[in-house]
């Protein structure tokens, strides 16, 4: 029974000794469960409604004011024209808007019907479905509140829903930009922290960065090959998403290609950050499944909508490279949008590809 315990008590010197699996085996589960409980939600939180109607009419303002007091929506801008609806929702600055006929509340009294249609941003099917939901519900209530308190009776209002960019709801639309940024982070991190973790484990790699070439070089030599993967990778989901799925490119092909090019760079610095704390390849692919993956797929927007999130996982989301690259590709394939459109977004993951590329190869030199 001593030999036992003996042996119990070494193969427990083994795993504390390694601090760096000690930390994900024990905290980062606990740290994903707390994350992953508040990221799950389909809700959609504060998502902005524009208005196009005149305010002074009574039951405009009613309606308006009914919306803007629902926690799930908010009132953002009181448009003079249908003809802005377009470019607020390109700009990603409102959800959804409502639009209010003429002389709204004087046909809803000498009638009993009125039209209001309701345009939802439908590049994401799921966020858009829920958002008008959220105002159809808004708009039933008031009207079974007008008609209760109406002495003609019963009124219609007719809400009209039209999704732009996407009016038949087709899910795919939100899939294939998601899957793109979920492929491309998998090759390019996990298979290239892999690699070079198994080529340091096996002692290939000190001997390699000891022949005349340059440190950088070897390293660059090394990501060109996950470079050259995704890029296939990458024309093989374009190919399928526009002629398979029907999803169109209604953007500059050149541009989609610059934009995905440097989410692969970014991600490419990921696999190289993670294979400088790295000592084994066990450690590097949990910390590319547990670490990047799950947090790629729950934070970035892919399945759940940031919105929903509270307000510390919004800004933990805002670091993963693929939540930005997952809003470009949605402007440029769905929407249509140009360089303009997506300057923010753009300019943030290029700081991130500089900012990971540099870190890592500095690093990974005075590691070798």
């Amino acid at each position: 029974m001593k030999e036992v315990l003996a042996f119990i008590r070494k193969e427990f010197k083994h795993i504390f000794r390694d601090k760096r699996t000690i930390l994900i085996v024990l905290v980062m589960p606990v740290v994903q469960i707390v994350l992953f409980g508040f990221a799950i939600s389909t809700e959609v939180h504060n998502a902005v409604v524009d208005v196009v109607g005149d305010m002074t009419d009574p039951s405009v303002r009613r309606i308006v004011n009914s919306i803007d007091a629902n926690e799930y929506l908010e009132i953002g801008e009181i448009l003079p024209s249908g003809a802005m609806v377009e470019s607020r929702i390109r700009k990603g600055k409102a959800k959804a808007a409502v639009c209010f006929e003429k002389d709204f509340d004087r046909h809803l009294k000498a009638d009993g019907r009125a039209s209001v249609e309701i345009i939802g941003d439908g590049a994401d099917p799921n966020s858009a479905q829920i958002v008008t939901s959220y105002i159809k519900g808004v708009i039933s209530s008031e009207q079974l509140s007008i008609s209760s308190s109406s002495t003609r009776g019963g009124v219609s209002m007719r809400p009209n829903v039209q999704l732009m960019y996407n009016p038949a709801m087709n899910s795919s639309y939100n899939f294939v930009p998601g899957v793109m940024g979920l492929i491309l982070m998998l090759i390019c991190s996990m298979m290239t922290s892999v690699s070079i973790v198994k080529e340091k484990e096996l002692g290939t790699l000190e001997l390699v960065l000891v022949s005349p070439v340059k440190p950088f070089w070897i390293i660059l030599s090394k990501l060109t090959p996950y470079l050259a993967l995704s890029i296939i990778n990458l024309a093989s989901v374009l190919l399928l998403s526009r002629f398979v799925m029907d999803v169109p490119m209604n953007g500059s092909l050149a541009l989609l290609l610059l934009v995905s090019i440097i989410f692969i760079g970014s991600s490419l610095g990921l696999g190289l950050l993670v294979s400088v704390i790295s000592s084994t390849q066990q450690t590097a692919m949990m910390l590319c499944g547990m670490g990047l993956t799950m947090p790629t797929m729950m934070l970035s927007g892919l399945i759940f909508p940031c919105e929903s999130m509270p307000a510390a996982l919004q800004l933990f989301s805002d670091i993963i490279p693929a939540k930005w690259f997952i809003i470009m590709v949605k402007k440029i394939m769905i929407q249509g949008v140009g360089v303009s459109a997506i300057v923010k977004e753009l300019s943030i993951l290029t700081g991130m590809m500089v900012f990971l590329l540099w870190i890592s190869i500095k690093n990974f030199k005075t590691r070798l």
